[in-house]
C-alpha cells in the first residue's frame, strides 16, 4: 500500500514536500529569532511550550497529533506523506536552525535590523510554503483546520476561516505570555501575495498538469 502511494506520488514531489518543509522550518526559527513575533500558530505552540516547561518540538507534536485525529475525522482528503512530515519533523527543523543562528549569529538588538530579520523571515517561509504546498502531498494538521472548516460552511469563503483561526492561536500566544508583534502582522497579510510570487515564478514551474517536468 505504502509503495503504491509513493510510487503515484512520485518522488521528486515528495522531494520538493520535504525541502518545502526545510525552508519553512528555517523561515520560522528567523522569526523567533527576530524577537517580533511568529506566525499565531507557531508563536502559540512556542509560548505555550514555554509555559508547560516542555521542548518547543515534542510539544508541536503532541498538538499536532491532536489536531490530526480532527483531520482524520473530518478531513481525510487533505492527509497525505506531507501531513506526517510537517506534523513530526517541523518542529525539530525548527529547533535546528534556531540553535544555528543563536550559535554563530550574535542577537540582534537594533529594530531596523530586527525588521530586516522579519523580511528574511517572510521571504523565506513564503517559499519553503509554496514548496511544500503546491506538490499537493498532504496538508499539515494546523493548516486542515481552515479547510476543513470551509467545507462544512461553504458559504464562508475560505479566507475568514482562516483568519478565524489564526486570530485565536493569536490571542493564545498573547495570553500565554507569547509575542504578538510586527512578525505576526507580516504574517497575516504578507504571506498570501509572497506565497503566490513563489508559485507563479518557480514552483509551479517544477510541475505541468500534474506531471514532472524536471
Amino acid at each position: 500500500m505504502l509503495t503504491g502511494y509513493f510510487k503515484k506520488t512520485g518522488a521528486k514531489r515528495l522531494a520538493v514536500m520535504v525541502v518545502g518543509n526545510i525552508f519553512l522550518g528555517m523561515g520560522i526559527s528567523i522569526f523567533k529569532f527576530s524577537g517580533l513575533g511568529n506566525d499565531p500558530f507557531s508563536g502559540m505552540v512556542m509560548a505555550l511550550s514555554e509555559c508547560v516547561k516542555m521542548e518547543y518540538a515534542v510539544f508541536l507534536i503532541l498538538l499536532n497529533v491532536f489536531i490530526f485525529l480532527l483531520e482524520f475525522l473530518f478531513g481525510r482528503e487533505f492527509i497525505g506523506a506531507g501531513t506526517l512530515v510537517n506534523a513530526f519533523l517541523l518542529g525539530y527543523i525548527v529547533t535546528f536552525f534556531y540553535n544555528i543562528w543563536l550559535g554563530f549569529v550574535p542577537e540582534p538588538e537594533a529594530f531596523a535590523v530586527r525588521v530586516l530579520i522579519v523580511v528574511l523571515g517572510m521571504v523565506i517561509t513564503g517559499f519553503g510554503i509554496s514548496l511544500y504546498q503546491t506538490p499537493n502531498v498532504g496538508t499539515a494538521p494546523y493548516d486542515s483546520l481552515s479547510l476543513i472548516m470551509a467545507k462544512r460552511a461553504p458559504k464562508i469563503p475560505y479566507f475568514w476561516h482562516r483568519i478565524a483561526t489564526d486570530a485565536v492561536c493569536a490571542l493564545v500566544c498573547f495570553l500565554a505570555g507569547g509575542i504578538v508583534g510586527l512578525g505576526t502582522l507580516v504574517t497575516a497579510f504578507g504571506f498570501g501575495p509572497m506565497i503566490e510570487f513563489f508559485n507563479v515564478h518557480f514552483t509551479r514551474k517544477l510541475f505541468r498538469d500534474g506531471e514532472d517536468i524536471l
